[in-house]
């Protein structure tokens, strides 16, 4: 039942972002980029990870990513987000994932995260966010969140600090990125 109420939650906030702004002006467009490929390292426990995200509307995107400890382990999510202006300097997302799990030593695991956020610039080139969200695998209900910080030194190039919180495969997590926009 959970997972009926937080789709359709997802559906409405998506569907309100978007009814909100007025089609026919500029600001229908994001604030932020959301094609990008991106290389990260993490840091206790020690993992490495890709991730991309590709715009396939105005106001959508499809999202994929893969992190591992390279011991036999992986943590995958792909699927579908939403984005919307909320100001000038900030957009409003969302995203429904699939997740697959294998931890080294146990069997692998399927289900699905749903997660809202925010993106915020507090300057030119520094922008920071977080997301909060709902994951199940297995069964098994939890939380997670994030908090972030990125730099843009170009406009094509950016480097970025993230703190993961309550992760299924990983539990709480720094990361380090680099993300090529394109």
């Amino acid at each position: 039942m959970r997972k009926v109420i937080s789709a359709t939650v997802l559906l409405l906030v998506s569907g309100y972002s978007q009814a909100a702004v007025d089609p026919s002006s500029s600001s229908v467009m994001s604030n932020f980029s959301y094609d990008y490929v991106e290389a990260r390292i993490g840091a206790s426990p020690n993992t490495y990870g890709a991730g991309m995200s590709m715009s396939i509307h105005p106001n959508a995107h499809v999202i994929a990513r893969v992190d591992s400890e390279l011991d036999g382990d992986m943590d995958l999510a792909a699927g579908l987000g939403f984005h919307a202006p909320i100001n000038n300097w900030a957009d409003f997302t969302g995203e429904a994932l699939a997740r697959y799990t294998d931890p080294e030593h146990s069997d692998s695991d399927t289900g699905m995260e749903l997660n809202l956020g925010v993106r915020q610039w507090l300057g030119p080139q520094l922008e920071v966010g977080g997301k909060i969200g709902y994951i199940t695998i297995d069964n098994d209900d939890d939380w997670l969140g994030a908090a972030y910080a990125r730099f843009h030194s170009t406009e094509l190039f950016s480097v970025g600090l993230e703190a993961r919180f309550n992760e299924v495969l990983y539990d709480d997590q720094l990361l380090f990125s680099a993300r090529f926009k394109f």
